[in-house]
């Protein structure tokens, strides 16, 4: 369903594509979420029959639960900062999160930390962001939904956390005739029996070996989902519930009205700046956008809008980095940490740094980074398209 805010496509916010997952929406090394070892008896099914059962997930039943979301890209150890939304938190810190859900227009989200809590509550076409750190609040309006029942997840603001029906929509999305799909072993999640569906890229230019989503086997909700590198037995980056009731969250829960005092200020989703559509393959005001598709894609985003801007992608050894940046209040440190990880690169398309991880590489070339679950050769032709595209 479900993330500062970051001017990337209305389709591609923050979570871009299915490939690019486990880029922003992780949380931490080391972090399992249990699952009991006792294979559950539940009615064999295809491949097809699974397929059909998530998708027709489009109305969820209500429920309230428990999701931990979970990343182990072997990044370097990042400073702490204490914002649960900020690029160090996502990278590496450990989220754990509440969801209250009535249906795809109603419902909370909570992501407590310590002393401190962040919310998203949506109320019809009204999004609420609460930071109690802060005492600073967002009214977001949304878009009308579209005539047919909207997919849980669809126009939410940037920093909406992801939950695993989310995920799971963004991973089905890359099935087709590039994908392998197939079921592994029943398996036990939150205390629900579940099937795995699993989904693989045949293009060997992508990182990912394997997605693995556990659907609830009585009301077809996916539990979890978890990305594996290519070779890897361990996930590398998961999302699932470690509690949930099939039961309609109390009222109370689903009502917000700015505490005394909150800053609030407002904004619009769903359209750029000229009221134009924003589109997947093209560039927005911003300065950002996506190339490739489905497994290959990759996403174009300003190093100003993830990390301090620095004064070149090489100078990670600066410790005059300017601290900010559009996803929280990370120190200057962090730019430090990251881009020091990098490695100079160049080739015909020009001259960069490049940050590998077993699942995801970033390529940092004139203060913008190209993102994406694939070979760095497929982020050297984004950065030729995106020469072209600016041109």
């Amino acid at each position: 369903m479900m993330r500062p805010k970051l001017k990337l496509s209305r389709h591609g916010r923050w979570v871009v594509p299915a490939a690019a997952v486990v880029v922003t929406g992780g949380v931490v090394a080391g972090l399992q979420i249990p699952s009991a070892q006792a294979v559950p008896l539940l009615p064999a099914k295809t491949p097809a029959q699974l397929l059909a059962m998530v998708n027709s997930q489009s109305k969820l039943p209500a429920f309230t639960g428990t999701v931990v979301e979970t990343t182990s890209l072997g990044l370097p150890q990042l400073p702490k900062v204490g914002n649960s939304t900020s690029i160090t938190s996502l990278l590496t810190g450990s989220n754990t999160i509440k969801v209250y859900y009535d249906n795809a227009h109603h419902f909370r989200i909570a992501v407590p930390q310590t002393m401190s809590e962040t919310d998203f509550i949506r109320d019809g076409n009204t999004m609420w962001q609460w930071s109690s750190t802060e005492n600073s609040v967002t009214k977001y309006a949304l878009p009308a939904p579209p005539t047919k029942a909207e997919q849980p997840g669809t126009t939410l603001p940037a920093r909406v956390p992801m939950t695993p029906q989310q995920a799971a929509n963004q991973a089905l999305a890359a099935v087709g005739t590039t994908t392998t799909v197939s079921v592994q072993s029943n398996v036990d999640v939150a205390g629900e029996a579940a099937y795995q569906l699993v989904l693989a890229p045949k293009d060997s230019r992508s990182l990912i070996g394997k997605i693995v989503i556990a659907v609830d086997g009585t009301h077809g909700v996916p539990l979890r989902l978890q990305v594996f590198a290519k070779g890897s037995s361990t996930p590398a980056f998961q999302v699932g519930f470690t509690q949930i009731s099939y039961v309609a969250p109390a009222a109370a829960n689903l009502q917000f009205t700015p505490p005394p005092g909150a800053k609030v200020k407002t904004e619009n989703i769903g359209q750029d700046k000229t009221g134009a559509s924003e589109g997947m393959n093209g560039q927005s005001d911003a300065g950002t956008g996506t190339y490739g598709s489905g497994w290959l894609t990759v996403a174009e985003v300003p190093q100003s809008g993830i990390l301090p801007s620095s004064s070149s992608s090489s100078s990670s050894s600066s410790s005059t980095a300017p601290a900010g940046g559009s996803l929280g209040a990370d120190t200057s440190g962090l730019a430090n940490e990251i881009l020091g990880a990098a490695k100079p690169v160049s080739g015909s398309w020009g001259s960069g740094s490049l940050l590998h991880t077993d699942l995801v590489n970033v390529l940092i070339v004139n203060n913008k980074l190209y993102i994406g679950a694939v070979q760095p050769s497929v982020l050297y032709s984004a950065v030729e398209h995106g020469a072209v595209a600016n041109g």
